[in-house]
């Protein structure tokens, strides 16, 4: 089948952008690629896309209906780095033998962590 595009970035909405950045760049260990008012792109990691923030007038409100998830080697040591970077912990979960956890950033964008 052939492609009819390729993705670029994977956008969250966030409200306060340097805080969101630091957030972000922290949580993945990746630089600014780009910064304009009001959007950064973030460097992406090995060749994947990219994840760009753009700031946004309104809270969120609901759940996100697409979300990153992220591979870690350490469930528990995560938690805590993402604890420390202003995010907060929704759920820890389970099913058949997979274990997940379900992240917040500071603007309440949800992510999920793994053990890969």
């Amino acid at each position: 089948m052939t492609a009819i595009g390729r993705l670029g970035w994977f956008v969250l909405d966030v409200n306060d952008i340097e805080r969101a950045t630091a957030f972000w760049t922290g949580l993945l260990g990746v630089e600014v690629a780009h910064g304009l008012p009001g959007y950064t792109i973030l460097k992406p990691q090995d060749g994947l896309s990219a994840l760009a923030l753009q700031q946004a007038p309104e809270s969120k409100s609901g759940k996100n209906r697409a979300h990153p998830n992220l591979t870690v080697d350490d469930l528990a040591g995560a938690e805590k780095q993402i604890l420390d970077l202003g995010g907060a912990s929704v759920s820890q979960n389970e099913a058949g033998g997979f274990r997940w956890y379900v992240m917040v950033d500071p603007d309440g964008n949800e992510f999920c962590i793994a053990a890969g």
